[in-house]
């Protein structure tokens, strides 16, 4: 195991740790197109080998944001997604999408409590 930075040909690189040549433990990726994930990564060539894996934020270029858990490249466990015109969502996430209790919040301030299904609100809890 060790600490490097790689660029490929598109213009990706990252910088971490690495194990038998594969992205492992904590390290940044930055995509081409502006989109950038700080966090850690999982070698587990059972599964898929550099997957984001553990505790992670992603930012897309256009400012939106996710900080949370990631299970093998999917937000998993409790996160927060944030738009930039100040909506927020945070709560629990299931295989990528919004999925159990959380806290949405509009962009006026109001938050409101729900309940998400597969990444779709279902009802709003008084």
């Amino acid at each position: 195991m060790g600490h490097f930075t790689w660029e490929w040909e598109d213009g990706s690189t990252y910088e971490g740790h690495f194990i038998d040549n594969d992205l492992h433990g904590e390290g940044t990726y930055v995509w081409p197109d502006g989109r950038t994930y700080v966090g850690q990564w999982e070698h587990d060539i059972r599964v898929r080998p550099n997957t984001m894996h553990g505790k992670g934020s992603f930012a897309w270029a256009d400012g939106r944001a996710y900080v949370g858990q990631y299970v093998y490249d999917k937000k998993e466990g409790f996160g927060v997604f944030t738009w930039p015109d100040g909506r927020k969502y945070e709560g629990s996430w299931v295989k990528g999408g919004q999925d159990g209790e959380g806290t949405y919040t509009f962009v006026s301030g109001v938050t409101k409590k729900g309940v998400w299904k597969d990444g779709t609100r279902t009802k709003w809890v008084e």
